[in-house]
């Protein structure tokens, strides 16, 4: 087991390696001045000179080829360091790090919600298949596969904030309420919107495990000694129906935190996502880079602890490791 983290560990560290290249090449080789703010009419309220820009290139790190630019990044981040954004001049980490508590809320709660809801339809619909019950929860669940998020979230904001006046339109807080309440409050509608498209995932492999999983001998061995249904279900099928969606759970890491970027501007949540969205309007290059690195590191760790809990929930797959890899 031990041979097989470490392995695992060292995967990671190639991933992160290549994001950061390949996303570090884009940005460099695309059109357009980094610092066009300061050198363009009407984008700043004052207008650098030509020294003034080289000395400012210079103290950012984007002079250079890409090598050069790329291995000096690249050693600043490993300390610390993840550069100045071109937009206010602060240091990134900082505001990166201020706004990660409310993207990582809101994608917590999605999950959680997504989940929680996911687990009961799935069964149901598993367990009543090609009847009413399985055929509205299954329409339900490929509308949830094909919404688009920016659609279903401007039509929240006019259902249930414009119209029915129950939730606010926007922000994270009331000004000047300072509460957990409020926050979930604000978070409802964002989270309900990242919520839909996983949950509709999620109970199409619930389901689908759950009709494998009756069909299965041990489900007719524990029917013929008289256990009940709901029995079986609970004890039997549940676990066995779940390992897939541990799994489905670290990869759709990824979905959430690109899913939260569009959400949150929609909604005007603080997180990454407006600042990210802030950041590709001013092309502030190291703030790009910097929320790239973090998403990446974020999605690595989903899938990672994913692989972990996979083998603890079935220890044939632990066990299965250790063969191979000792």
């Amino acid at each position: 087991m031990k041979r097989y983290l470490l392995i695992r560990i060292l995967q990671m560290a190639l991933v992160f390696v290549l994001v950061s290249m390949f996303a570090f090449a884009i940005i460099y080789f695309a059109p357009g001045d980094p610092l066009y703010m300061y050198t363009s009419p009407g984008k700043s309220s004052f207008k650098m000179s030509e020294e003034q820009l080289n000395t400012l290139r210079e103290d950012l790190g984007l002079t250079g080829n890409v090598v050069h630019q790329y291995v000096s990044w690249a050693g600043k981040t490993l300390t610390g360091d993840w550069g100045i954004s071109l937009n206010n001049f602060l240091p990134v980490r900082p505001q990166i790090l201020e706004r990660l508590p409310g993207t990582a809320g809101l994608m917590g709660a999605a999950l959680l919600l997504s989940l929680v809801l996911a687990i009961p339809l799935g069964l149901a619909a598993g367990t009543h298949k090609n009847k009413w019950i399985d055929n509205i929860i299954s329409g339900f669940s490929y509308v949830g596969i094909s919404l688009p998020s920016f659609w279903f979230a401007l039509l929240l904001i006019i259902v249930f904030s414009l119209r029915l006046g129950l939730f606010p339109s926007s922000g994270m807080r009331t000004m000047g309420v300072n509460s957990a309440a409020d926050v979930i409050w604000h978070g409802a509608l964002p989270a309900v919107v990242l919520a839909v498209n996983n949950m509709a995932v999620f109970v199409r492999y619930i389901r689908s495990n759950t009709i494998s999983q009756l069909e299965e001998e041990y489900v007719m061995t524990a029917a013929s000694k008289g256990a009940s249904k709901q029995w079986i279900l609970r004890r039997h099928v549940l676990k066995n129906c779940l390992l897939p969606v541990i799994t489905i759970t670290g990869m759709n890491f990824g979905t959430l935190i690109t899913g939260s970027f569009i959400v949150e501007s929609v909604f005007g949540w603080p997180g990454l996502g407006t600042l990210c969205m802030t950041a590709i309007n001013n092309r502030d290059y190291p703030m790009i880079m910097g929320i790239i690195m973090l998403s990446c590191t974020i999605l690595l760790i989903g899938n990672f602890l994913a692989d972990i809990l996979y083998g603890i929930a079935d220890p044939r797959i632990k066990r299965g490791n250790e063969v191979r890899h000792g």
